[in-house]
């Protein structure tokens, strides 16, 4: 039995622009797969993914596998993602000495 196939969210930005597929990939391993253009602010696939997972934005941090941490205004282009490529996402951590 095959499982239902997910519906990709469709993040549209400004104007034309090449589509990715994107993954969004938690820390256990669960991936929830976004398109985007490589132009859209990437503020657009965080926010989609924490309503979708029902979480809070400000508890979160999306980093890309080379370490940089996306900000809200970064693009696709800007970090150099390509089709198929991730984003972690991971909880975000306060506190420590």
């Amino acid at each position: 039995m095959s499982e239902p196939s997910e519906e990709k969210p469709d993040i549209k930005g400004e104007g034309g622009g090449e589509q990715l597929h994107l993954k969004v990939v938690t820390q256990d391993g669960t991936e929830v797969d976004f398109k985007v253009k490589k132009t859209t602010p990437l503020f657009k696939l965080m926010n989609a993914y924490c309503q979708r997972q029902a979480i809070d934005r400000k508890s979160v941090r999306f980093v890309t596998p080379e370490g940089t941490v996306v900000q809200d205004d970064m693009t696709a282009t800007d970090l150099e993602l390509e089709d198929g490529d991730s984003i972690d996402v991971m909880q975000e951590q306060t506190g420590g000495m």
